[in-house]
């Protein structure tokens, strides 16, 4: 078996994303500081969730090496899970755009109070989790092509090209994809503050998807955490200002730690 002569980072994409816009956005930063990137690639249908983390296993594995862990949107959410869960393989942790915070319904956020974010058909109100329900109910009803068509109607030109892309690759397992990002729990506080490896949580100040205050609820959460902001106008024309963003706070967070 392989193992990597450098440090290596494994970031996983997002709900209905791919590995190519993980690419455009980490590649760049990470071979800056010397990271080779290994960019996952989604496996489409209902065990997605579960092709993710065993991907982050496999990775670490043919590493040889503790790794830094990462993601956009549910990728976040699995790199944070993945690395509460195998403490000993995590270098660090990349973590952007985090859709939600907390466990399913019922459930409390670790200090007996309900999160909050969950409720609706076992998912709740986040709107990144409402938004992947309603989609992948479109792309059942109208198929990927009309749901597309839907989906990418006066949203800017770089947003549209990356869905119609995605959307495009996922094909028939596109709607199951979604159904499953959605309905996984994100990692609580509980789970966040068992993590001890410095992490970086990038955001933009002006997502609606992907609210704020939930990516500062993360980085309050992570025990070594720090946080950096960019806008939707600064990513959509230069994707790597998400990759850098991910990688100074986390730079920022080792310094500290």
């Amino acid at each position: 078996m392989s193992r990597s002569l450098g440090p290596v980072a494994v970031i996983l994409p997002g709900t209905g994303s791919d590995a190519e816009f993980v690419r455009a956005a980490f590649a760049g930063p990470l071979a800056a500081w010397g990271f080779r990137l290994v960019a996952v690639p989604p496996r489409p249908g209902p065990r997605l969730v579960d092709h993710h983390l065993a991907a982050l296993d496999a990775a670490a594995e043919e590493a040889g090496r503790p790794v830094v862990v990462g993601g956009v949107s549910l990728g976040a959410h699995l790199a944070a899970e993945w690395a509460a869960r195998r403490p000993e393989r995590c270098a660090g942790l990349l973590l952007a755009l985090p859709g939600w915070f907390g466990l399913a319904t019922g459930a409390t956020d670790g200090a007996g109070r309900a999160d909050g974010t969950h409720g609706v058909d076992g998912v709740g109100t986040a709107p990144a989790a409402l938004a992947a329900l309603a989609s992948a109910e479109a792309v059942d009803r109208l198929g990927v092509e009309a749901a597309l068509r839907a989906a990418t109607d006066g949203v800017p030109d770089w947003l549209a090209a990356e869905l119609t892309r995605s959307w495009r690759w996922h094909g028939s397992g596109l709607a199951d994809s979604l159904r499953a990002a959605a309905r996984h729990p994100a990692p609580g506080a509980d789970d966040l503050r068992r993590i001890t490896a410095p992490a970086g949580v990038a955001y933009c100040v002006d997502d609606p998807v992907h609210p704020a205050e939930v990516a500062e609820r993360w980085a309050a959460a992570l025990p070594h955490a720090t946080r950096q902001a960019l806008t939707l106008d600064a990513l959509g024309a230069d994707p790597e200002s998400l990759g850098r963003a991910a990688l100074l706070a986390w730079l920022r967070a080792a310094s500290r730690r």
